[in-house]
């Protein structure tokens, strides 16, 4: 037979044809076609000894295969088969039994079918493998298959989303079911995830998902900023997989196939009325599943991460990350920016500025230039924004002020006229709302003016009206009337008749005439 293995050995080193026929004792025409068969089959040295030469025969030239022998799988459509979701091993393995069955050959054992296919993989393309050091990776995806949950309210079926996280040195795994993959729940999964391993990985692999990850190329990486400040809270540094390199968390990839059978097969028949439950149920079947015993060495994912890596995680800090949402806006002439169904003031002095607005569960915080400059206890709803007194303008401030007991302690303050000018106003409507336009406006005339005049006017004005008007005490100041002293008499009166002129006041003269 020809010695397969030794000539795609010496050809892999570069030799020539004719070295490698008088080294192997073969013509070169037979080099140079099992030379090109096998870059044909992206075949590469080194080949496993468990890839006999009879076996390469069989890859390189189908068509010569034993009929008295074990029958060869078909690697190269095994290895395409293996890409499509759901498909095992060990499902190949029966189909393959059956095939043999039916062309009455004997099949390789299950051990002996697996061995020859890992060989086969392996000769297809060189791998790295990687020692993975306890506690520094956390590898995360979401779960290719879904759940349903029913929503009781309106009676229809909900979506639910598997979030998967692996640590790959002991594969102690964690899952948890949400109701869609936006940037919230993807970041509140993380922190549930560190709070089930009770630590914190140094690196988070996630895939180049657009909630997380903005830019990924060889020169620019750009992270969502929600998930870099999660990360920067917890200590921890993101390095997204290549894109369309799976392989680059392989932990991940693996834990996601085995759970999708392990956890979300096995719950597919059972109804689920809220997230709580469902989660509650995948809690226990990830219990199960990281205490299940490895199929080739001992112990079981929870002995392996209790004894080789959780000691090495980094401790957790003392309160958990808020997941917060990020947002940006320009300050309108209101000095109010809106944040779920509420509006909350800014400072005034930064009025056409943007602002970056950040929003978690219990409070808004609001940046200018990685300032902060305002915050606020988040509420669910308010009829009316919400401003603070130090954001406001003096004059926006007093206005706010105004209610019906600062206008007389302040009608108190200057007399006891003002005071029953202020009375006037306030109960001359029937809200007394409507009074503070004439309350506030007679503050400004004291302002004006000054308090003393003001009170002489008002008390002049009460001495021609019970209800004097805001005009009338304004003409008063005007004309500086509240100056004049009221005299007892100014004119001569005679009689019943009231005011009368002597006859020398027609003439021109004088009255003593």
């Amino acid at each position: 037979m020809v010695n397969y293995r030794e000539i795609i050995r010496l050809k892999s080193q570069g030799y020539t044809n004719t070295s490698v026929a008088t080294s192997t004792r073969s013509s070169r025409n037979t080099v140079a076609e099992v030379w090109q068969l096998t870059q044909d089959k992206d075949i590469s040295w080194p080949i496993p000894d468990e890839l006999t030469n009879p076996d390469l025969q069989t890859i390189l030239y189908p068509g010569r295969a034993g009929i008295n022998g074990r029958k060869l799988p078909d690697f190269e459509t095994m290895h395409n088969e293996l890409a499509r979701p759901g498909v095992t091993l060990s499902l190949l393995w029966a189909e393959y039994c059956e095939q043999c069955r039916n062309e009455q050959v004997i099949p390789y054992q299950h051990s002996q079918f697996n061995e020859k296919y890992h060989a086969y993989a392996a000769s297809k393309k060189a791998t790295l493998r990687i020692k993975r050091k306890p506690g520094e990776l956390m590898e995360v995806d979401w779960a290719g298959k879904t759940l349903t949950v029913i929503d009781e309210a309106i009676g229809a079926p909900v979506t639910a989303y598997v979030f998967v996280a692996c640590l790959p040195c002991s594969l102690y795994s964690y899952a948890e079911a949400f109701p869609d993959m936006k940037s919230p729940h993807w970041i509140e999964a993380h922190v549930h995830a560190y709070r089930y391993f009770n630590g914190v990985t140094r690196i988070v692999v996630p895939d180049n998902l657009k909630t997380g990850i903005i830019k990924n190329t060889r020169t620019d990486l750009i992270l969502n900023r929600s998930y870099y400040e999660m990360a920067e809270y917890y200590g921890t540094a993101i390095i997204p997989a290549r894109p369309y390199s799976p392989k680059d968390k392989p932990g991940a990839e693996g834990t996601v196939g085995v759970i999708s059978t392990w956890i979300i097969a096995a719950l597919r028949n059972r109804k689920f009325f809220s997230f709580i439950e469902l989660n509650h149920a995948i809690l226990e079947k990830l219990a199960e599943f990281n205490a299940k015993s490895f199929q080739k060495k001992k112990g079981s994912r929870l002995s392996a991460f209790e004894e080789e890596e959780q000691s090495f995680l980094m401790p957790l800090p003392a309160a958990p990350y808020e997941t917060a949402v990020w947002s940006t806006a320009t300050i309108q002439p209101d000095y109010l920016i809106a944040a779920g169904n509420c509006k909350y003031s800014v400072p005034y002095e930064f009025i056409g500025k943007q602002v970056d607005i950040r929003t978690t569960e219990k409070c808004i915080e609001v940046f200018y230039h990685n300032n902060r400059i305002a915050s606020h206890v988040k509420v669910a709803y308010a009829k009316d924004p919400i401003y603070l007194p130090e954001h406001m303008p003096e004059n926006h401030r007093r206005y706010l002020s105004y209610n019906t007991e600062s206008f007389l302690e302040w009608g108190e303050s200057i007399g006891i006229a003002t005071v029953g000018v202020v009375k006037t106003f306030l109960y001359a409507y029937k809200v007394e709302q409507q009074g503070y336009k004439s309350c506030a406006s007679l503050m400004k005339l004291a302002d004006r003016y000054s308090t003393e005049r003001l009170e002489a006017a008002c008390n002049r004005a009460l001495s021609y009206t019970p209800n004097p008007s805001l005009k009338n005490i304004s003409t008063i100041l005007k004309n500086g009337q509240d100056k004049v002293h009221p005299q007892s008499s100014v004119v001569k009166t005679s009689g019943q008749y009231g005011i009368t002129r002597g006859a020398s006041y027609f003439k021109g003269g004088s009255d003593n005439d």
